[in-house]
């Protein structure tokens, strides 16, 4: 009896040991596995840590090389401008006498007092303005003027008519103004079908109507605006040659 009671004591004990020692092998496993995952998590932060960093390197890097293009822009948006204004300046020059009656008429014009001084100042400022801006020459300062005029036409001529330009009824800006264009533009349309050569008059492009609305503008107030911070333009403008020849002058003495 008492070996046999020592056996079973023997067996107890072993079976205890053998219950802790799988205890701890799980525990252990447990704890491997959960430090695996931990490696693996912060490797993942570690590769996207990475990958941001790569990311920031290369536009930070693309940004530095195209600097040398950064006078583009501003040349293009000259390029846009120039030939508007120069042609609006030379409208009215060569028109001076109906452009004068234009400005100081109260009834069909604008009904400003000094009439022929706002005029020359108009002409002055988009004709010899264009020229300007088309050379990159002064460009900040002369967009000072040419921003006032385009202010001026956008509220003093065309801010009753709405947004657009142009007449166009499919429009989320249109107004009743359009609306009422477009049955007029639909009456003349079966007019010059009836009685004339409808194909020919347009075969160079539909007939549409002038809405006159403050859109051309304003674009063209944002865009120099632009240039008014940009200046012309690095390298293509004739303001980037002359700071650089006086800075070399300067350092110079």
């Amino acid at each position: 009896m008492v070996g046999a009671c020592k056996v079973k004591r023997a067996g107890f004990s072993n079976t205890k040991i053998s219950n802790t020692k799988t205890s701890s092998t799980k525990t252990s496993s447990t704890k491997t596995s959960s430090t695996k995952t931990s490696s693996t998590a912060k490797s993942s932060k570690r590769g996207i840590f990475v990958l941001v960093d790569n990311i920031i390197a290369f536009y930070t890097s693309m940004i530095k090389k195209i600097q040398c293009f950064e006078g583009l822009p501003p040349l293009l948006l000259r390029l846009i401008l120039a030939p508007v204004m120069i042609q609006a300046g030379w409208n009215k020059w060569v028109g001076w006498e109906g452009t004068v009656q234009w400005f100081g008429n109260a009834e069909w014009g604008l009904g400003l007092p000094l009439p022929e001084v706002m005029a020359f100042l108009a002409v002055g400022a988009e004709l010899v303005g264009g020229i300007l801006i088309l050379l990159g020459l002064a460009t900040r300062l002369v967009a000072i003027p040419l921003m006032v005029t385009m202010l001026v036409a956008a509220f003093a001529v065309h801010w009753e008519n709405g947004w657009l330009a142009i007449s166009d009824a499919s429009s989320w800006l249109a107004n009743e103004r359009i609306e009422e264009a477009e049955v007029r533009k639909a009456r003349a349309v079966e007019i010059l079908k009836e009685h004339g050569n409808y194909d020919w008059l347009t075969a160079r492009g539909s007939i549409t109507i002038l809405n006159n609305g403050i859109e051309f503008a304003i674009t063209y107030f944002v865009m120099l605006l632009s240039l008014f911070f940009t200046g012309g333009g690095r390298y293509v403008s004739a303001d980037y040659w002359v700071a650089c020849f006086f800075q070399t002058q300067h350092t110079e003495r």
